[in-house]
């Protein structure tokens, strides 16, 4: 595809927005067969947005889910960096504020790739 075709910037956000979307279902599956409920997704406020807010009785866990279709370039682990982890926090703090809450607090960082799943408990 070449970029400066008329609509394959768009084609291109599409088929990326397509395989994140994926990857998030991908990742939501593999929590509630861990048993925990998916509490809200894609939630999303002035600080940022929350891919995955998962939880079950002693846990809440923000998963941040980086879709990648092949990891032959960078590690996509490497995209949540010093800048995304402190918006994930203030948004964390923001549904928090908006939920009664009286667990320990986890961040999660799923990697998708290639249609594999990894999940990095603790990440932050």
């Amino acid at each position: 595809m070449v970029m400066n075709e008329p609509g394959a910037q768009a084609s291109a956000k599409t088929a990326a927005r397509i395989l994140g979307e994926r990857g998030e279902d991908t990742v939501a599956a593999w929590y509630l067969r861990a048993g925990y409920q998916i509490l809200d997704r894609n939630w999303q406020c002035r600080e940022g947005e929350l891919d995955i807010v998962a939880g079950d009785d002693q846990t809440i866990v923000f998963c941040e889910v980086k879709s990648r279709a092949t990891d032959r370039f960078v590690d996509p682990a490497l995209a949540v960096d010093r800048r995304k982890q402190q918006r994930l926090r203030r948004a964390a703090l923001r549904w928090l504020e908006l939920q009664p809450w009286r667990r320990r607090l986890r961040f999660d960082v799923a990697l998708v790739i290639s249609g594999r799943i990894r999940i990095i408990e603790d990440a932050f």
